[in-house]
């Protein structure tokens, strides 16, 4: 997203949500978009196929204790 676009989504995210962004906040959230925008650039840009699906269930383990 261009930082015009960015901009304009928190904007109207920020309206549409009830939430009132203060002005010394703003510079903030814009970079946070910017990234996550950033991120999610590269996370499309990786082709998936019908059989990649997402972890129906996550089950945590313990780590292994290390070896000495």
């Amino acid at each position: 997203m261009t930082p015009a676009e960015v901009s304009n989504y928190v904007d109207a995210a920020s309206a549409a949500l009830g939430i009132r962004l203060r002005q010394d906040h703003r510079p903030g959230v814009l970079r946070y978009f910017t990234l996550a925008s950033e991120f999610a650039t590269i996370i499309d840009a990786v082709p998936l196929q019908p059989h990649d699906e997402a972890a129906t269930t996550f089950t945590p383990v313990e780590p292994r204790e290390a070896e000495e």
